[in-house]
């Protein structure tokens, strides 16, 4: 597949071209789909470029979703919108999409792969939001505040210390130290929280936290067990019946990870019977769709149990600069072909093209021969080479070469022939 693509105006994007110049592609053809209601800042940046930009409220499946975004250039998402083989099959013209959220588990990234997708996420820009409302949950579960200000609007005063204590000197264990556990450390220490945490990988700790050899024991000794680990298979249900059953009687759980990281039917029991305190659940193995969906779960009406809509990284800081990051990336990727940050194809960050070259764009099967085949036919055209780029995984393989303007044409057409190619497209 072959497609001629813009590298947009030095206005917009600094070293590059004028603005009256010339591109290889008109840049309001380029289609952009926002789905979800993402942040309007992603609007703005993507209009500023030039591009042509449909932004709708709600995920979308289906027939809808051809409907909307079949003929776009880039999608973007968030946690809602599932992407299948089918979808990709579908998006002739689709280049990369923009997941503006941390996971990826909504898209089938090796179709996307398959099929030239490169995809990009924003895994850190609201980790501080995360942080701070899982600081605020350790303090509402150990006063109670959630449910005493319930029993507050049902009329009643119930004025009583029991069960109820401060933060300072409890021990807070987190099972995950990457970006978002290690502020919740910072955070809660400042509060007085003795800090104790579990990572599979070897994490330098931050202040006085310290590590302790396995998840158990982390369960084991702590008042407030807080989850930040990603899904995967390894974390499929790391917190079931046997896990909750270590816990310290009395202590609560925080999950504002992933849903399929507790058992919640588990769960459920262990506050039932009074094992457990409390807990805060953001994030639920089955979510509804959209506003309009009932919310099920066993986890409703327990006392004690604060339960949020998956909005733990949902702030307007946070949603900025979440439009801000992926955006960004998807600008960088149209622009110049960078693909720093994505999620399923080898990462390559590449300078400005400079005045008078073309920039071809080789995505390919990484097989033997290919750079062989790609070198003899611009040896065959004449064409002299500038710069050349290549990062490959096992399954692809990147390539980005810079030649001279007056051979590109020759040059993308002669590698569209190539058996490898899996998509060519020029800059200029």
């Amino acid at each position: 597949m072959s497609t001629t693509l813009p590298v947009p105006p030095a206005r917009k994007s600094p070293g590059t071209r004028p603005m009256n110049a010339p591109t290889s592609y008109p840049l309001h053809k380029i289609k952009v789909v926002l789905l979800e209601n993402v942040h309007p800042r992603a609007v703005e940046l993507f209009e500023e470029q030039g591009y042509s930009v449909e932004a709708h409220k709600k995920a979308l499946s289906g027939k809808d979703l051809i409907d909307a975004a079949g003929d776009a250039h880039l999608l973007g998402i968030r946690s809602k919108t599932t992407l299948t083989p089918e979808f990709f099959e579908s998006a002739k013209r689709l280049w990369a999409v923009g997941c503006f959220c941390i996971g990826t588990n909504q898209v089938s990234l090796g179709s996307a792969a398959d099929k030239g997708v490169s995809v990009f996420n924003a895994p850190f820009s609201n980790t501080r939001s995360v942080a701070e409302v899982t600081v605020a949950e350790v303090i509402a579960l150990n006063r109670g505040i959630v449910e005493r200000s319930a029993q507050m609007h049902a009329g009643k005063w119930v004025k009583s210390a029991e069960g109820f204590h401060e933060v300072r000197g409890r021990v807070l264990g987190l099972v995950g130290y990457g970006r978002i556990g290690s502020q919740v450390s910072v955070l809660a220490e400042s509060l007085g929280l003795r800090v104790i945490f579990y990572d599979i990988a070897d994490k330098l700790p931050l202040g006085n936290a310290q590590a302790v050899k396995s998840l158990h024991a982390l369960l084991e000794q702590s008042d407030i067990v807080s989850l930040h680990v990603p899904e995967t298979a390894a974390t499929m249900n790391l917190i079931g019946r046997a896990e909750l059953a270590r816990m310290k009687k009395g202590a609560v759980l925080i999950n504002n990870a992933r849903g399929t990281v507790v058992d919640v039917d588990a769960l459920a029991e262990a506050l039932k019977s009074g094992h457990l305190f409390g807990a805060a659940v953001d994030v639920f193995p089955e979510e509804p769709e959209s506003n309009e969906q009932e919310f099920r779960s066993p986890l409703r009406g327990l006392p004690g149990v604060i339960l949020t809509p998956h909005i733990a990284g949902s702030t307007l800081e946070a949603q900025r600069n979440i439009a801000d990051e992926v955006s960004t990336k998807l600008v960088k990727y149209m622009n110049n072909g960078s693909t720093a940050g994505s999620v399923n194809f080898p990462e390559v960050d590449l300078p400005v093209l400079h005045e008078g070259h073309h920039r071809i764009l080789h995505f390919h099967r990484n097989v033997p021969g290919v750079l062989s085949k790609l070198h003899k036919l611009i040896a065959d055209l004449g064409a002299n080479i500038a710069a050349e780029t290549l990062q490959s995984n096992p399954r692809h393989g990147y390539v980005i070469i810079d030649i001279d303007g007056k051979n590109s044409d020759a040059v993308k057409e002669g590698l569209r022939g190539i058996p490898e190619t899996i998509r060519v497209r020029t800059l200029w």
